[in-house]
């Protein structure tokens, strides 16, 4: 039997899970989630309405990319582990996930709902097909008018403004230009094969960046590269002709390219203090409310964020929504590194310092995040 992912083509954290299975050799049959199933049976042991959520052979369902790659890794499922074993790399590759989640979510929410014009048609077809499989064209239509409205708030409460506009289009080409030098030398993020700094990318330069036209045409012509390694990041295991020799392995001796290090500069300038403004933003919620470790974020399963913060990007000051599933991700860049032993702590300490990241480790609210039945709860105090 094979395994099961509920989402949609226009999710984009289906998108990361989508090529994790593919580019893994993992079979799996997709089904929307206006699926019978999904409404009747998996909606309710997960307490809500989310995507991606995968359902094994065995009956078990895994819900949230982060968790459902760490489950097949640990189960050695895939062709490749998803976490490097070398300090640098293991890292890096949870870094990438963060960010590429987390921090590309304002470029992917201002190409998709700001561009009307290109892709309005397109966004239509492709929400309702999703959200009201089978039904009429009505329906449909009346399905993605429910579920637009709901992301185009979304989008502003992500700081994609008018008066942010600009720089998000700015702050974006220079993604794809730092992106596109790398792919031009490197197949994958790390070297030969996909790992989660991969995966975590692939979900907005694929399902919003890389396929809604504005955006799609884009990528096309400014960052060829790019675009193809989206074509790769969704094809059947490793997809790499035009690095003939390159290999499998990731780079030698946990070594970072200079344009990999560039990518993590880019980083620490663009999103990190959008970190700094989720964790005063938790730690303003939890002076603000009493919480108990176990509770769950928000209070109810399908509430996610606990309030605003101010955040000051690039020059503009913006109120954002704060996420406790952002400081989750974070977490466990830093208990991978507290895992390392003394030299390696010391040799990604450096790296991190040079690309401007040294805070990412000491980032830290008042209070941990866990997550327990397929949702973020609160954890213990951090100490």
């Amino acid at each position: 039997m094979n395994h099961t992912l509920y989402g949609m083509p226009a999710s984009l954290y289906t998108g990361k899970v989508r090529a994790y299975l593919r580019t893994q050799g993992i079979a799996y049959e997709e089904r929307a989630a206006s699926d019978p199933q999904f409404r009747g049976r998996i909606m309710p042991a997960v307490g809500r309405f989310i995507i991606p959520v995968v359902e094994t052979p065995e009956g078990e369902i895994l819900q949230d990319g982060a968790a459902i790659i760490d489950r097949f890794d640990e189960r050695g499922l895939g062709t490749w582990t998803a976490h490097p074993d070398t300090p640098r790399h293991g890292i890096i590759a949870r870094i990438f996930e963060l960010f590429g989640g987390e921090g590309l979510l304002r470029p992917a929410m201002h190409y998709r709902w700001n561009f009307d014009e290109q892709n309005l048609d397109f966004i239509r077809k492709e929400f309702g097909n999703a959200l009201a499989a089978g039904a009429t064209r009505a329906d449909k239509d009346a399905a993605y008018e429910r579920g637009a409205g709901r992301m185009r708030q979304a989008a502003m409460i992500f700081g994609v403004i008018p008066e942010s506009f600009a720089e998000i289009e700015a702050s974006y080409a220079e993604f794809l230009g730092l992106f596109a030098a790398h792919c031009e030398a490197h197949p994958y993020v790390l070297g030969g094969h996909p790992t989660a700094a991969d995966y975590g990318l692939i979900a907005p330069l694929f399902a919003h960046l890389g396929r809604d036209p504005a955006p799609a045409n884009l990528m096309r012509r400014a960052a060829p590269e790019v675009a193809r390694w989206v074509e790769r990041m969704n094809a059947p295991g490793r997809d790499a002709p035009e690095f003939p020799g390159y290999g499998e392995a990731l780079f030698a001796d946990d070594a970072i390219p200079e344009t990999l290090l560039a990518l993590l500069r880019y980083v620490a300038r663009d999103f990190l203090g959008d970190l700094e403004a989720q964790v005063a933003g938790v730690d303003t919620h939890l002076a603000e409310t009493e919480i108990t470790e176990g509770d769950i974020v928000g209070g109810k399963p399908g509430q996610r964020m606990v309030g605003l913060s101010p955040l000051n990007w690039r020059g503009l000051s913006l109120n954002v929504g704060v996420f406790p599933y952002r400081i989750w991700l974070m977490q466990r860049i830093q208990d991978a590194f507290e895992a390392l032993d003394d030299a390696d702590r010391a040799s990604v300490q450096a790296m991190l310092d040079d690309a401007g990241l040294g805070a990412l480790l000491t980032l830290k609210p008042k209070r941990r995040v866990a997550r327990k039945d397929h949702r973020e709860v609160w954890g213990a105090l951090n100490t």
